[in-house]
C-alpha cells in the first residue's frame, strides 16, 4: 500500500511539468508540419537542386539520433554564437527531426492523389500552382491525418529526451524528485502512468482519424 500511496503522492509534482510537454509537442508539431510539407514539395519538384537539398536534409536527420541533434542544438550552437533557451531548443530539435519523417508522409499522400484530379482542375483553367494548393494538397491531408496522429503520439513521448538539455518536463521533474526523496520506483512509475494518461486519448483520436480516412478512401 505504501508503494501505491507514494506513487499517487508524487502526481501533483509531476503534473506541473505537463504544460511544458504540451508546449513542446504543439510547437514542434507545428514546425514539423510546415517544414515537412515544404520538404515534400521540394522532393517532388522538377528543380534538381531543390530535390538534392531536400534529400540531403533527410539523409542527415534520419542518419543521426534525435538525442544527438538536441544535444548539438543546445550545447554546440552556442560555440558559434547561436544561444537558444532550453524549451525553444527542444521545440527546434523535435520539429526539425519529425519534419523529415512527416515529409515522407506528405510526399506519399500527394503522389497517391489520382492524376485525373489534377487533369480535371487544369482543364477548368486552374494554374498548376493553384491546382496543387486547392486540389492536391487538401486531398493529401485527408490521407495523411492518421500517420500524422501517430507521429504526434511518438513526439509526445520523445519530449522526455529534452530532459538532457535542461528542459523541466516530466522526466526531468521525476529526476529532480528522485534526487530529493530517493523514492525511485514510485516516482518513475508515476511518470510512466502520466505519459500513458496523455497518450491513450491521443491513440483513440488516431483510430477515429484512420476510420475517417478509410471511409473517404
Amino acid at each position: 500500500m505504501d508503494f501505491i500511496d507514494n506513487t499517487f503522492a508524487v502526481f501533483p509534482a509531476l503534473l506541473v511539468a505537463v504544460p511544458v510537454v504540451v508546449q513542446l509537442a504543439l510547437g514542434a508539431m507545428g514546425l514539423a508540419l510546415v517544414l515537412g510539407l515544404l520538404i515534400a514539395l521540394a522532393r517532388i519538384s522538377s528543380i534538381r537542386i531543390l530535390r538534392g537539398v531536400a534529400t540531403f536534409y533527410l539523409e542527415v536527420i534520419r542518419g543521426t539520433p534525435l538525442l544527438v541533434q538536441l544535444v548539438y542544438i543546445f550545447f554546440v550552437l552556442p560555440s558559434i554564437g547561436v544561444d537558444i533557451e532550453p524549451v525553444p531548443a527542444g521545440i527546434l530539435g523535435l520539429g526539425l527531426n519529425y519534419a523529415a519523417y512527416l515529409s515522407e508522409v506528405f510526399r506519399s499522400a500527394i503522389l497517391s492523389v489520382e492524376h485525373g484530379q489534377t487533369e480535371a482542375a487544369l482543364s477548368l483553367g486552374y494554374t498548376p500552382t493553384k491546382t496543387l494548393w486547392k486540389v492536391v494538397i487538401p486531398q493529401s491531408f485527408v490521407v495523411s491525418m492518421a500517420p500524422i496522429g501517430n507521429y504526434f503520439i511518438a513526439m509526445v513521448k520523445d519530449t522526455a529526451l529534452t530532459s538532457v538539455i535542461a528542459v523541466t518536463e516530466i522526466l526531468k521533474t521525476a529526476n529532480i524528485l528522485n534526487s530529493q526523496t530517493f523514492q525511485t520506483t514510485a516516482i518513475y512509475t508515476a511518470a510512466a502512468i502520466l505519459y500513458l494518461i496523455i497518450s491513450l486519448p491521443l491513440s483513440r483520436v488516431v483510430v477515429v482519424l484512420e476510420r475517417k480516412a478509410r471511409a473517404n478512401g
